[in-house]
């Protein structure tokens, strides 16, 4: 796999290079800023990027619009974006479209290389990848409803675990039940939410997403 890294510090934008080239990517391009990153992708066509969401000038949304202006001209090329904050907006305007082949964690999360290769490779397979942290804040935000009121305890778990981009296989396999007992949860969770089911983890993550974006407008 193809990659191209986008981070501003050095030594974090080194240690991801060396960090993926242990994992088994192939990265042809480091670049700090989100103008040299579409300069990049229309040169190499990589299969994924690693984006850090505030890059130069202004240290604001510059890997946020560069990643949906990638999305826009290079439908193919999966984005896994970094922030060192939860920030809600951008969560939701990455996957306001098709969520396939994105991904959304916090910095800490690379300090678990096992964890973060995991998520990167699921990316760039087309699948999703949240943080727990933002899953957390995305489906609770402070002064609100809780819009899982309605779910069990399990169903929550079941979910948490489904918005972070994981199969019925992977879920049954980080709760120790079966598979079926997963499909029912998820089933569950979809009529009490008032969505319809889907299969495709990311299809799953989109309708969570909406649902809470349509909830909290």
């Amino acid at each position: 796999m193809r990659a191209v890294i986008a981070e501003d510090a050095v030594l974090l934008r080194e240690g991801l290079a060396r960090l993926l080239e242990e994992g088994g990517f192939d990265v042809v391009d480091c670049v700090s800023d989100g103008e040299s990153l579409l300069r990049s992708v229309e040169k190499n066509q990589p299969d994924v990027c690693v984006v850090d969401i505030r890059m130069p000038p202004t240290f604001s949304d510059e890997g946020v619009r560069a990643a949906l202006v990638i999305r826009k001209q290079w439908p193919d090329v999966s984005l896994l974006m970094l922030s060192q904050y939860v920030e809600e907006r951008y969560a939701v305007d990455l996957l306001a479209g098709d969520s396939s082949g994105i991904g959304y964690l916090l910095k800490d999360r690379v300090a678990d290389v096992s964890e973060f290769l995991e998520a990167l490779r699921r990316v760039a397979a087309g699948g999703a990848a949240l943080d727990p942290e933002v899953v957390t804040q995305l489906l609770v935000r402070s002064g609100r409803k809780d819009p899982l009121e309605p779910l069990s305890p399990r169903e929550r778990e079941v979910l948490g675990l489904m918005a972070e981009g994981r199969t019925n296989s992977l879920i049954a396999e980080s709760l120790v039940v079966t598979e079926g007992a997963v499909e029912k949860h998820v089933t569950n969770i979809f009529l009490k939410l008032g969505l319809p089911p889907a299969d495709q983890a990311h299809r799953r993550v989109l309708a969570v997403l909406r649902y809470l974006e349509h909830d909290h407008k």
